[in-house]
């Protein structure tokens, strides 16, 4: 397929593909679906092997949010029934992430919900910072936290953050209809304060709101544009309780698609598989790691994910490996250029706590992954929130037709006993 071709040439050159081939991806027939899964994959390699780098989410402040983000559990008016505690202790989210340190994660991330943080928060999240890498050696921790002041973005790498996350979720043509509280630039504007800081930038997408292709790949040339050196993929949890609970719009074959197109316009930065792949891809999950090089390990910030153990089996099953704690995430030519940055810092620089090395940070995902855009990584082997009750499954299903029967969105420790991040 001389498409496929084509990418896997521009991709191998880090070649930014025309908008016209990356809209042809995601309408590629079902037929060409392993043909394009293959062509990624070759590109996915080229940069990154077959490693897997794990991410784990800190939840330190959950529901109550003032935003009206309409794909969020933790919005204004939300009425999905979620974990809801104000900020967690620093000992407390040490303790958390240690937790997914100790099942390989190399990232971990801290997210709050809110419109963003006040002075004090920074300073908060900071003493947190300091207490995770003073009980978790070499850990890289990226921050979540919403919408920046100026200056707050060197306040948390003063503190020792290494990235932060704030996702685009879609396109500047369509944000209005998403949220109405902040717009698509003050987005953008966030993004640039942590790039100017020294950060690793970390900014991704949420497919399945009722986008279009066009959206898809206007915001994935954005992120490209952006310079993310991280670029979370996800796939809409529709929560009961948010005006987005009866948006069905993905297959898995679909997801394969957005996560092949995002590859190519992004060959050489980490692409991360995150909220909402067991929800949509189901047992496609290990197709998908032939295209992406990073996932969240368990759970999100308040929707159960798969079981830890169950995704450190899948990696191993599909031929890949856990990415060790001495690796650098990205390529060479990427991390060169975060160490010559004039605040040293980026993705894959040097020194033990730098993206890419150690057990790191992760960022932000979204659909349940609520938070401004993030999702959160649990773990495996606590008691589960009692599962909504799943419809009855037709006797056979029409091939590709949606599948909204086969999971139900399960809440993450909502009327249990399981503490916060359990």
């Amino acid at each position: 397929m001389d498409l496929l071709n084509t990418l896997v040439d521009k991709g191998l050159r880090r070649e930014l593909p025309t908008r016209e081939e990356a809209l042809a991806v995601l309408a590629t027939s079902d037929d060409e679906l392993l043909d394009v899964v293959a062509a990624a994959g070759k590109v996915r390699r080229q940069w990154f092997g077959r490693r897997v780098k794990l991410n784990y989410l800190v939840n330190l402040k959950s529901g109550l949010c003032p935003e009206d983000c309409s794909y969020c559990s933790q919005r204004l008016g939300s009425k999905a029934e979620i974990l809801k505690y104000t900020w967690l202790k620093p000992e407390e989210a040490s303790q958390a992430a240690a937790a997914g340190v100790a099942g390989g994660a190399k990232r971990v991330c801290l997210v709050a919900s809110g419109r963003g943080p006040t002075d004090r928060d920074v300073e908060r999240v900071g003493r947190t910072i300091e207490a995770i890498k003073e009980q978790n050696e070499g850990i890289e921790v990226c921050a979540c936290l919403g919408l920046l002041s100026d200056g707050q973005a060197e306040k948390l790498r003063e503190a020792g953050a290494d990235a932060y996350n704030h996702n685009l979720n879609t396109s500047e043509a369509t944000y209005g209809q998403i949220t109405k509280t902040h717009t698509y630039a003050d987005r953008v504007d966030t993004v640039e304060k942590a790039h100017a800081a020294g950060l690793s930038a970390c900014s991704g997408l949420i497919a399945g709101m009722g986008e279009t292709d066009e959206d898809l790949v206007d915001v994935v040339f954005s992120l490209r544009e952006l310079d993310a050196d991280s670029v979370p993929v996800n796939f809409l949890i529709p929560f009961e309780g948010t005006p987005l609970a009866k948006e069905w719009n993905l297959t898995p074959q679909r997801c394969l698609r957005i996560l092949a197109m995002a590859r190519f316009v992004c060959p050489d930065v980490e692409v991360r598989l995150a909220g909402g792949r067991e929800v949509h891809l189901r047992s496609m999950q290990p197709l998908a790691l032939n295209i992406v090089n990073s996932i969240f390990l368990g759970d999100y910030l308040t929707s159960e994910g798969q079981a830890g153990q169950a995704d450190l089996d899948m990696i191993a099953d599909a031929g890949f490996e856990v990415e060790g704690a001495g690796t650098t995430t990205l390529p060479a030519h990427r991390s060169d250029a975060a160490d010559a940055a004039p605040s040293g810092g980026g993705c894959g620089s040097g020194g033990a706590s730098l993206c890419g090395s150690g057990a790191g940070a992760a960022s932000a995902s979204g659909g349940d992954a609520a938070g401004c855009g993030s999702a959160c990584g649990g773990c495996s082997g606590h008691a589960h929130a009692e599962a909504e009750p799943v419809p009855a499954q037709p006797a056979q299903a029409e091939p590709g037709a949606l599948r909204s029967d086969l999971v139900a969105v399960r809440r993450r420790g909502a009327g249990t006993d399981i503490a916060p991040n359990a």
